[in-house]
Parts: C-alpha cells; sequence; structure tokens
C-alpha cells in the first residue's frame, strides 16, 4: 500500500496505543517514522505490565483476560512475532501454550481451610435464575445508571456464582448493571465451563513480557517513535462542534507540538491503574489517591468542549473502585507442591482459587512456571488480591487496604491451614502489595454519553481509543476492548482500512443457549 505523509500523535502508550500504531503501520500505509507514542510512565504497555526481579522481588498488578472470539486481539497479535520465536506469532503461542497447558480448576472456591464441597454448584434460587435471564433480555438503553444490587435480590450476591463471577471479572455489587448484562451476553459461552474456569485462555509469560515487549519491539524495528517519560497535560482543539480539529499537543515539559491539518490525533482518556502505589513485606501501600495524566487530561477537555463524557462518573469515588494486589516471589518450589495437592491442578492449570470465608475476598493464582522472560532459576512467583480490602480480615484484623506484604501472608496461612513447618517455606519471601485506586473505574454505574464516542461530534482529525469510550456490545477490562477501539479509530480518521468485525454474538446461537441455561439450572 502506497505510504501516506500526514504525521499520527497517539497519546498513551497503552495496549490501545500501541494497537493503533500497529493498525496504522500494517493496514493503513503510514510510514513508521510518521507515528508517535507518547506515553508519561517510563515504559510503554499501560496496565499490561510485568516488572522485577529475582532478588527484589516481581511485580504484576494484574492480568485481562483472553478468549477464541476477541477477533481484533488475536487478528492484531498474528502480525506480531512472539517472544521466544520469531517463526510463530504471538497469537499462534497464545493457543499453542493452552494446548500444552489446558487450564481447568478443580478447586475455585476454598471453605474452611479445604477445597469447597460445593464449588462445582452455583447455588442460585429460581428468582436468581429468573432475574439473570431478564438482565440478558432486557433493553441496554432502558437500565440508566442501575447498579447489580438494584436488580438483584440479596440471595444473588450469596450465590456460588456471584462469587465466583465477581472474583473472575471483578466487579462489585455497586457496579453498573449495564456492564452486566454485556459480560453475560459476551461470554455466555464459556457457562458450561464457569466453575472450573474453562475456555479461558492464558499467556505463556506475563502480559508484558508476552504481548507487551514485543510489539513494542515491532513497531520500534519500522520506525515508530515511542517516547516514554513524557505527558501530554493538554490538547487545544479549534473550530466549532460541527467541526473541529487538533491543533497542537501541550506537554508537561512547557514544549508545544503544532498539529497540521492533514494530521490525526488518537486520545487515551482515563486509566485503571493510575496513581498506582507499592508497598512492601514491612509497609502498606499508601493511601493518598490522587487522578494524575489521563484522569487530568480527560477532566480538562470535559469541561471545555462538548462530547467528551463525564470523567467524574468513573473517577470520583475510589473507595469503590480500588482493590490492591500482591505479587510473592518464592526461593523454592514447597508451596507450589502443596497447592498442587490442595487443588488437584498442576501448576498454572487451576487458575483463580478464592477463599469463601475471606472477609477481603482474598483470591490467588499460581502462574506457569517461569512467569517472566529470564526468572532466575530456583524462584517462584504467584499473584492475588483481595476484591474487598476495605474490610477487616480475618487472620489479620485490619483492612487490607492497610496490610503490609507480610500480613497479607499471614491471612493466607490462616486460610490455608498453613502450620508453622509450612510457613517456613515463605521465610525469605518477598511481597510486593500494589494499590490501584481506579482499578474497577470503568464499571461505575453510567448512563448514554457518560463515555465519549471513537469520534466526539464534528471531529475531524482526532478520535478516543482505551477503555473509556463507547463501543457497543463490547466488555471492559479486556484487552480486546482497547484493541477493537483503535481499529474503529484508525478506520474511521484514515478512511483506509476496514471497522473492526462485529462482537461475535454466541448469545444468538440456540445451542449456547440452551447450554447455559442447563447450567444456570445445575443439569
Amino acid at each position: 500500500m502506497e505510504a501516506t505523509t500526514e504525521r499520527h500523535h497517539i497519546v498513551g502508550g497503552g495496549i490501545a496505543g500501541l494497537a493503533t500504531a500497529v493498525f496504522l503501520l500494517r493496514d493503513a500505509g503510514v510510514d513508521g517514522a510518521a507515528i508517535h507514542i507518547y506515553e508519561q510512565l517510563g515504559t510503554a504497555g499501560g496496565s499490561l505490565d510485568g516488572s522485577g526481579d529475582g532478588e527484589d522481588g516481581y511485580l504484576v498488578r494484574g492480568g485481562r483476560m483472553f478468549e477464541e472470539h476477541f477477533a481484533c486481539t488475536f487478528d492484531l497479535l498474528g502480525s506480531i512475532p512472539s517472544a521466544d520465536d520469531p517463526a510463530t506469532s504471538a497469537a499462534q503461542d497464545i493457543f499453542a501454550f493452552n494446548r500444552m497447558v489446558p487450564g481447568s480448576a478443580n478447586c475455585r472456591i476454598v471453605r474452611d481451610g479445604k477445597p469447597a464441597e460445593d464449588r462445582f454448584d452455583l447455588t442460585l434460587t429460581a428468582q436468581d435464575i429468573v432475574d439473570i435471564n431478564r438482565l440478558i433480555l432486557h433493553r441496554e438503553s432502558t437500565l440508566g445508571a442501575q447498579t447489580i444490587e438494584d436488580w438483584f435480590q440479596p440471595t444473588f450476591l450469596d450465590s456460588n456464582f456471584w462469587l465466583m463471577w465477581s472474583t473472575m471479572f471483578s466487579f462489585q455489587p455497586w457496579h453498573s448493571v449495564v456492564e452486566m448484562r454485556r459480560y453475560l451476553r459476551r461470554f455466555i459461552h464459556l457457562f458450561p465451563g464457569f466453575t472450573r474456569i474453562a475456555g479461558i485462555l492464558r499467556t505463556r509469560y506475563n502480559q508484558y513480557d508476552s504481548l507487551i515487549a514485543p510489539i513494542v519491539s515491532w513497531l520500534r524495528d519500522r520506525g515508530v517513535q515511542i517516547v516514554t517519560g513524557t505527558q501530554v497535560v493538554d490538547v487545544r482543539i479549534e473550530g466549532s462542534r460541527q467541526d473541529r480539529r487538533v491543533s497542537a499537543l501541550a506537554f508537561a515539559s512547557g514544549e508545544e507540538i503544532p498539529v497540521a491539518e492533514t494530521d490525526k490525533v488518537y486520545l487515551t482518556l482515563g486509566s485503571m491503574t493510575d496513581a498506582s502505589v507499592t508497598g512492601a513485606n514491612d509497609h502498606a501501600p499508601s493511601r493518598h489517591d490522587h487522578e494524575s495524566g489521563a484522569w487530568m487530561l480527560w477532566r480538562k477537555l470535559a469541561a471545555e468542549h462538548e462530547g467528551f463524557g463525564r470523567p467524574e462518573a468513573f473517577c470520583g469515588e475510589t473507595d469503590k473502585t480500588a482493590w490492591h494486589s500482591f505479587t510473592v516471589t518464592l526461593d523454592g518450589p514447597d508451596f507450589f507442591e502443596f497447592m498442587e495437592d490442595f487443588t488437584g491442578n498442576r501448576t498454572g492449570t487451576g487458575g483463580l482459587v478464592t477463599f469463601a470465608d475471606s472477609g477481603w475476598t482474598l483470591s490467588i493464582v499460581l502462574f506457569h512456571q517461569p512467569h517472566f522472560r529470564g526468572q532466575k532459576h530456583g524462584t517462584y512467583v504467584f499473584w492475588g488480591y483481595g476484591l474487598r480490602g476495605d474490610r477487616p480480615g480475618d487472620f489479620t484484623t485490619k483492612p487490607m487496604w492497610e496490610a503490609t506484604g507480610d500480613e497479607i501472608l499471614t491471612e493466607l496461612f490462616g486460610h490455608l491451614g498453613l502450620t508453622p513447618e509450612q510457613q517456613a517455606w515463605f521465610k525469605t519471601a518477598r511481597v510486593i502489595p500494589c494499590r490501584m485506586p481506579f482499578i474497577t473505574s470503568q464499571f461505575m454505574p453510567r448512563q448514554p454519553g457518560d463515555r465519549p464516542d471513537i469520534r466526539p461530534s464534528g471531529a475531524s482529525n482526532f478520535a478516543i481509543i482505551g477503555q473509556f469510550c463507547e463501543l457497543p456490545r463490547d466488555c471492559v477490562f479486556t484487552v480486546e476492548y482497547s484493541v477493537r477501539s483503535a481499529r474503529a479509530a484508525v478506520a474511521s480518521l484514515t478512511g483506509r482500512i476496514t471497522p473492526p468485525p462485529r462482537v461475535a454474538r454466541t448469545d444468538l446461537d440456540p445451542k449456547v443457549l440452551f447450554n447455559a441455561a442447563r447450567v444456570l439450572m445445575g443439569m
């Protein structure tokens, strides 16, 4: 395809921004040197991170789920060489890894210090099943800003279905029932394997090593300019609402870059991992929650220009959008061997283990090892989080939000019933807790107009990408949502690539619906 001469400015180096660059270069005929990505952090990748080392401890803040119907994501990754083999694409590597290490959890729920006897039972009442089906069939446009607890009976929030659903996707009772509906419809084909987390795909390593590093390398090899440590603080927009364009980008350094009429600008607004802060074995992460970067830019643009949504609907209540995760680095396999016996799963095949008795709603997952490329031999890494870190623990009486890394281990020991001899496996453990005040901000109750369109009205040379723009039917908190937004933005602004394919409608497949109904009714 013939190369173009305009410049393309991408604000934000998360997966949405990186995907935008790939689509521009691969599909729209844009020369790599004409693509500029501006990222405020010291590294690209946004929420798909992985860092640290064997000495001080590894860190992953979290991980996004994958499944086979993520059409935009696998199209993107199909062009990117995998981390270990240039002859294999990143998409092929994901499928190959999941064939080698298939996931099917034998111990999704722990209760009273042992695998719960009812761990394969959804424990839904007849009314709960009616309410789920009623929501699936309800029109989204009539739901408004209702919450999940507005829609369902209290029995639903006490069910195993809700415990597994909420910890798998990070939903809270006060989150948007609109988003709950989207998830139910988008992933209904996964219902038959729901209690075992079957059908969920995992990456070979952490998502930075498996996805971001290969994409960044591919882009840089083709001349794309990825500038880190650079924060965009303002976007100059000129013209009327019927015809407006970005004329300049202003940076925290005081520099300002003019944007020509033929240039294109892609804006990442909002960030679920903004203001993340870490702790250590001996201290908890600080709770000085503050907005920065993408949130401040979004607030400024929304205050000055129509059609940029309402960021305050998502970022104004960190007590409702925060949770703490923790990454543990161990110097031996003992705990992993214990958990293999405890769960009946080989390491890496079981997925999330949730402690039903936990005041914190504590969950852990033992990754396939090594979880980091170049991981130090003899070290083992696992991850966990507390969905309700605001509540007191059961063996550490303080809220998880105030707990040190060692206190988080104390809570874990109690729920697993580890003896002092077994606790000694953690004598040299490096624990890195991480507070993310906006991690579920995209789930907050919303109404039409709270999220801006990919192309706000009159936008002649700019588009919105990422988790906080509006895409019909698709689900936030997924890589697919970000990648889909990127493809939609490039298609709209350049006119040189096709729009993203429609979201897979497995909810219209009679066989899928029949199987889902059987699962809900416990058949």
